[in-house]
């Protein structure tokens, strides 16, 4: 081609509705935060004191005999600190990745707490100010949802309903789209809520107070997350269907062209070439032809004008196809991505 002179433990399987992650406990040390996960407080006091500990939980099944034992010793996870303070919510988030719809469902207990006595799930969250969360009372006898925007709490939802301490209860949470709908103990506790706030996030484990609380038999079951990258490919594609190849690239941490997203997934990740690193770094534009079909190499730019990545787009090739008509053809695609994406953040998350 020549340049233009127009310038962890933890298990997962993929399966054909999505991914299954398990959070299991049972083979990490005592006593010891789980690796993974991140500690943090929302609003005020300490951060919480997170740890694997023994406990009796019954099976998640009915026992298939009357002599088999009606609940054992295992690893849950506890939230153990005694910090009284009024406004403070523990939160430890699993900071593996980033969830859009999917459905968590995990067991919790309400073991101690003086002021409180709370076990939640935050989801969706952004950091310690802005996030989803579901929490159960066992002081209030109460179910509620709400959301945190920027430190602020909305007006909590939810149904008055025993919780038991000293129980173990099952919470469900399902997200699809702005719908966010929950089951406690395997019946509907919070019909289907309609909310904009957050459209992805991380999931965490949350308490309040002086909440002394258990969780356990985590699962989380979730549709992957598609890259923006790929996702504007996948569009493209389907509005050009007459491309023969788009493909983008950016600078991996050495500074190499990378494939993030291409019309042929499986070539995803593979290594790029002087021509795409020409575009990333100056912004040249490439052109290439053989018997069937031409190429263009064009830098895709971020708000500030800057390449953030190459795109290379192969099109079928006609009696008179020059540099210039390939160009035409090219640039109004290149454009129409670009209106998609400000960010090489963005681009590749």
């Amino acid at each position: 081609m020549r340049k233009l002179s127009l310038g962890l433990w933890l298990a997962l399987t993929l399966q054909a509705f999505g991914a299954e992650r398990v959070f299991d406990f049972q083979e990490l040390p005592l006593d010891k935060t789980p690796p993974g996960f991140r500690s943090v407080v929302a609003g005020k006091g300490k951060v919480g004191d997170w740890k694997i500990v023994m406990d009796e939980v019954p099976p998640l099944l009915a026992p298939l005999t009357d002599k088999a034992p009606i609940v054992t010793k295992r690893a849950v996870l506890a939230q153990l600190s005694p910090d009284p303070t009024d406004e403070r919510f523990p939160l430890l988030i699993f900071d593996g990745e980033s969830f859009t719809d999917f459905t968590l469902t995990t067991r919790f207990k309400l073991v101690g707490g003086g002021l409180e006595q709370m076990a939640g799930i935050a989801f969706r969250i952004q950091n310690e100010q802005n996030f989803y969360v579901i929490r159960a009372s066992g002081l209030g006898n109460n179910l509620r949802f709400y959301k945190v925007v920027t430190g602020e709490r909305s007006n909590p939802i939810g149904p008055q309903v025993d919780i038991a301490r000293g129980v173990w209860h099952e919470l469900k949470i399902e997200c699809k789209g702005n719908q966010i709908h929950c089951w406690l103990n395997g019946k509907e506790a919070i019909p289907p809520l309609t909310d904009n706030s957050f459209t992805s996030g991380k999931v965490g484990f949350w308490t309040k107070s002086d909440s002394i609380s258990y969780f356990a038999d985590t699962k989380l079951i979730y549709t992957p997350r598609e890259p923006l990258a790929q996702a504007i490919v996948r569009g493209t594609v389907a509005k050009y269907p007459r491309l023969l190849g788009l493909k983008v690239y950016t600078l991996d941490k050495n500074g190499e062209p990378r494939l993030v997203a291409s019309k042929n997934e499986k070539e995803i990740g593979t290594a790029g070439g002087k021509v795409e690193k020409d575009t990333l770094t100056q912004g040249h534009i490439y052109y290439g032809k053989d018997k069937k079909s031409v190429s263009v190499v064009m830098p895709l730019r971020d708000h500030n004008g800057e390449p953030m990545a190459a795109v290379r787009l192969t099109m079928e090739s006609f009696i008179g196809q020059t540099e210039q008509n390939a160009l035409v053809r090219a640039t109004p695609i290149v454009k129409e991505m670009q209106t998609r994406v400000q960010t090489l953040e963005e681009l590749t998350q």
